[in-house]
C-alpha cells in the first residue's frame, strides 16, 4: 500500500465538481463558488479532446452540460472554446467555458484549493490521458500545496499514476465494493477507495479501513445520510452543497 500519507490535508468534505449545485459543475465559476462557500478542496475530472489537450468535463459527450453536440474526444479544443458551459444551468452563467486543466489548476492554486483530479479517459485512451493530465499538473501544481489526489475508474491510468506520480496519492473509483477491490486496490497501490454512497454498506466500510485504506463516497447532499456514513468511519464525503456539510464536519 501507498506510504503516501496526506490525511491532515485531506479534508471530510470535498466540493464535488465545484460546488455544483450553485454553479455549473466543472467550471471556473463553480470552483470559485466552492471556495466562497468556505470548501477547502474541489473534486474535478479531466479527459482529452480530439487534439490530446486536457479540458475538465465530466460527459463522454457534449450534450448535457454545453451548448454543442458530439462526443469530447472527437471534438478539438479551439471548437471546444466556442461553446457555452454555463446557460444550461442558469442564465447568470452564460458563456462560461469548458476550462482546460491549465486554467483549472491555475486558478485552483490562486485560490489555495486542494484537489482531488479524477482521470477521466475515453474508451482506449487510457494511458494517454493520464500521462497528458499529470504531465501537466506536475509542471503546474505547488510544491507547497497538499499532494493532488489523484482518483479513476481506469485502472491502467491508475497505474500510470502509480508509476509517473508515485508522490501523490491515488484513490480507485467504485459503485460497490466488488469481490476483487483489494486486488486491484493493490495493483494501483492506492491510498483510498472512492465508492458511491448509494450502495455503499457498513461492512463494507469495515472491510475497507481493515484493510488500511481510506474511504471516500460520493456523491451525498443530504446531511443525515452524511452524518451516517461519518459515524460509519468514512473520511470523506464528495458533496454538490459544500455549504450544507461543512458545519457538521467542523470546517
Amino acid at each position: 500500500m501507498t506510504t503516501v500519507a496526506p490525511a491532515a490535508a485531506v479534508p471530510a468534505v470535498i466540493a464535488h465538481r465545484g460546488a455544483s449545485a450553485s454553479a455549473p459543475e466543472n467550471t471556473l465559476a463553480a470552483f470559485r463558488r466552492a471556495a466562497e462557500l468556505g470548501a477547502r478542496w474541489v473534486e474535478f475530472d479531466v479527459t482529452l479532446t480530439a487534439d490530446g489537450r486536457p479540458v475538465v468535463i465530466h460527459d463522454d459527450t457534449l450534450e448535457r452540460t454545453t451548448d454543442g453536440a458530439g462526443r469530447v474526444a472527437e471534438t478539438t479544443l479551439a471548437a471546444l472554446a466556442d461553446l457555452d458551459a454555463g446557460t444550461w444551468f442558469a442564465p447568470d452563467f452564460a458563456g462560461e467555458l469548458v476550462p482546460t486543466l491549465e486554467e483549472v489548476l491555475d486558478l485552483l492554486a490562486d485560490m489555495g484549493l486542494g484537489a482531488n483530479m479524477e482521470l477521466k479517459p475515453a474508451p482506449g485512451r487510457d494511458t494517454d490521458t493520464a500521462v497528458v493530465a499529470l504531465d501537466v499538473a506536475r509542471a503546474m501544481w505547488p510544491a507547497a500545496a497538499p499532494p493532488l489526489l489523484v482518483s479513476s475508474f481506469s485502472r491502467p491510468a491508475l497505474r500510470v499514476a502509480r508509476d509517473v506520480t508515485p508522490q501523490w496519492p491515488r484513490g480507485l473509483l467504485l459503485g460497490a465494493l466488488t469481490d476483487d477491490w483489494r486486488s486491484e486496490a493493490e495493483a494501483a497501490d492506492v491510498w483510498a477507495v472512492h465508492a458511491d454512497a448509494d450502495v455503499i454498506r457498513a461492512r463494507d466500510v469495515a472491510e475497507v479501513l481493515d484493510a488500511g485504506y481510506r474511504v471516500m463516497v460520493y456523491t451525498v447532499n443530504d446531511p443525515g445520510r452524511a452524518a451516517n456514513l461519518w459515524d460509519w468511519g468514512v473520511h470523506g464525503i464528495f458533496t454538490d452543497r459544500p455549504e450544507v456539510l461543512l458545519p457538521m464536519a467542523g470546517a
